[in-house]
């Protein structure tokens, strides 16, 4: 059984691989329309450039090993955002905005969830330099473009901001240990726990942790938000760049919901995240990341997103070829193999019968090439 796949890995088997690499090249030309430039990291790292700035929850996701050369511990990348964050800060070292793309493999030490592999595809795009809301919009904007590209259109986007829930812990005083307490309870919507742990909270802060699960919805939550969560300048800004993005952005599927804190640790800003009806997780991630690459030597402004290529196929699915012609087997006659040429250049995909051989079995051909008053023409089969 030596030839079976660890568990949570999986062969992308022809159908699949060519709707994956479509949709990739899609994207980046997307990506690159918008001005984002496409950059390839290493697939390893030195484990602690790797992680900076990431948090614990990277750390656990990411494959370790020893550097047979130097001795120092390499981790195989979990995310490819770090990485280039790293290329913006110390590698580009540019002063204005900065708007990158990529795309490749990244493996994780555990699935995402229970369907996911552990092997995304991940393709994203990251934009340096600009503190503003209007950089937020426009990463939204092409998140929900690239989604629609590839024909798995969003649903739903689900906008919030770690800023809110940031402000109101450390106006209730609370101490690391009840930080990680409260992050856990919110993500995992734990009313009952919730309630417990703010029990000992001073109002009205233990009221505001009580509220923020209930908070979501159309954009009308936030002048609820705004009317029941303490008067505090953070979370007061936080619901107003909210609002200017909810302005802006009439023609998507929005809705807010104020105690998503995915990525906590490595977000600081809006966060954001895409779903659609064939995938019960979100297919699209993102958010500000404001201080990128400070421990790369230079601190910037940075918002992105990503998603994972094969989510988007699965979604997809059906035939992503165009249907083959079939060939018989040029060999020496220079009209067919001319034939076939001006086929090929024209991106049409022409299969030639072997000799010996009959109709193949791989791409679907749904024409052929016959011989017809003294030329080459392609015609419908059946």
């Amino acid at each position: 059984m030596n030839w079976l796949l660890p568990e949570y890995l999986a062969d992308a088997l022809p159908n699949e691989a060519a709707r994956i690499e479509r949709q990739r090249r899609t994207v980046l030309d997307l990506f690159r329309v918008h001005g984002y430039e496409l950059v390839m990291p290493p697939l390893i790292e030195y484990l602690d450039s790797l992680l900076t700035g990431s948090g614990q929850d990277l750390r656990l996701r990411t494959f370790k090993l020893v550097d047979q050369v130097s001795g120092r511990t390499l981790g195989v990348r979990a995310d490819i955002t770090p990485q280039v964050a790293r290329i913006d800060a110390h590698l580009l070292n540019r002063e204005g905005v900065t708007r990158l793309c990529y795309c490749d493999s990244v493996l994780h030490t555990m699935p995402a969830t229970i369907s996911a592999s552990r092997e995304p595809i991940q393709v994203g795009a990251e934009l340096y330099g600009h503190a503003g809301y209007e950089a937020d919009l426009e990463v939204v904007r092409l998140m929900a473009a690239a989604l629609s590209s590839t024909g798995a259109a969003a649903s739903r986007i689900d906008l919030g901001h770690v800023g809110i829930f940031r402000a109101l812990a450390e106006a209730a005083g609370l101490n690391a240990d009840q930080l990680d307490v409260a992050l856990t309870l919110l993500q995992s919507k734990d009313v009952p726990g919730l309630e417990e742990f703010c029990a000992s909270l001073a109002e009205p802060y233990r009221s505001a942790f009580l509220r923020l699960p209930t908070l979501y919805g159309d954009a009308a939550v936030l002048d609820t938000a705004a009317a029941v969560l303490p008067v505090l300048a953070p979370v007061s800004a936080a619901l107003a760049d909210l609002k200017r993005l909810a302005d802006a952005l009439p023609e998507l599927p929005l809705s807010f919901d104020l105690s998503d804190l995915r990525g906590y640790h490595y977000h600081n800003g809006i966060v954001f995240a895409a779903y659609h009806p064939g995938s019960a997780a979100a297919v699209a991630l993102g958010g500000r990341y404001d201080g990128a690459g400070r421990d790369f030597g230079r601190a910037r402004p940075a918002t992105g997103f990503s998603m994972d290529m094969r989510v988007v196929a699965q979604i997809v699915g059906g035939d992503a070829s165009n249907g083959a012609i079939l060939s018989p087997y040029a060999g020496q006659d220079a009209g067919l193999m001319a034939a076939i040429a001006k086929l090929r250049r024209a991106g049409e995909t022409v299969v030639e019968i072997l000799p010996g051989q009959g109709v193949p079995e791989g791409p679907r051909c749904d024409r052929r090439l016959v011989f017809v008053g003294q030329q080459w023409t392609v015609e419908t089969i059946g």
